[in-house]
This record gives C-alpha cells, structure tokens and sequence, in this order.
C-alpha cells in the first residue's frame, strides 16, 4: 500500500501544481483590449476547478492508502528484498460473471435520460432501478442459486 499512496500523493501534487500554472496562464494570455465577442481576459475557471477536484480526489486516495498501510504488515511489493514467489498463493475470491453489472449501467442511463430530457418521472425511475440494481449486486451471493453455503 506505500507505493500506491506515493503514487497518488505524486499525481495530486502535480494536478495542484497544474491547476496554479494554468490559472495563471490564462489570467495572463487574455485580450485586455476586449474583441467583437466581448471577452476581456482573465482566468479560465472551470479548467482550474477541474484540475484542484481531480488533486482532491487523487488526495482523497492517497490518504485511504496512507492510513491502510499503517496498518497492515509489509506486503511483498513493498518490501526492497521482497521475492516474487512470496506473493504466490490465493489472492482472493473473484466473481466468475455477474449481469448485475450491466443491469446497473442500463439505469443509470435511464436516470441519465431523464436528467437530460428533464423528465422527473423518469429520473426517479432511473434512480430506485439504480438502487435495486445495486442491491442485487451487493447481495448477489446471499441469495439464490450463488449462496455461499449451497456449494459446500
């Protein structure tokens, strides 16, 4: 987990240092004279809002990672003299397929059409699919014919 918030750590100070450049660029290259379109200069701020959320969510994870890793022992990759064959063994437990997933995306695009379209109705159906959906993936191995205790 060390490598992975040096990681993040590195990308938010770069996106903040981004967002600075880049506020001060367009502040500086703006036509103070004005033109036909009426635009007189000055700083792009969408741009730069994008760029300080983007270092706060990259913040946001290196920080996860940094208390994580507090907590847990070295892991093999974290380690100088850590050897490939000590990460060998059972990694974990991965579903083999899921539509819940794809039940998912579809209302999601429903919620988004509504949104879009501004129809409420259509929003409001979107999101309880969206909330049933993802119920049905959360407990998709407490239920039905994927039980955990039904293949032992």
């Amino acid at each position: 987990m060390r490598t992975e918030y040096k990681i993040f750590a590195a990308v938010a100070v770069f996106l903040f240092g981004a967002a600075a450049v880049y506020g001060l660029y367009t502040f500086n290259t703006g036509n103070a004279s004005g033109t036909a379109d009426g635009y007189e200069g000055g700083t792009e701020w969408v741009g730069v809002v994008a760029l300080i959320l983007s270092g706060l969510l990259c913040s946001m994870c290196a920080g996860f990672f940094w208390f994580v890793a507090r907590r847990i022992d070295l892991r093999p990759e974290d380690r100088e003299d850590g050897e490939i064959a000590e990460g060998a063994g059972e990694v974990g437990f991965f579903s083999p397929g899921s539509y819940w997933p794809f039940g998912i995306a579809l209302a999601a695009a429903v919620a988004g059409i509504g949104l879009v379209f501004w129809m409420w109705w259509l929003l409001a159906f979107g999101l309880v699919c969206v909330i049933l959906t993802s119920c049905g993936l959360l407990f998709e191995y407490y239920s039905g014919t994927r039980h955990p205790e039904a293949h032992l």
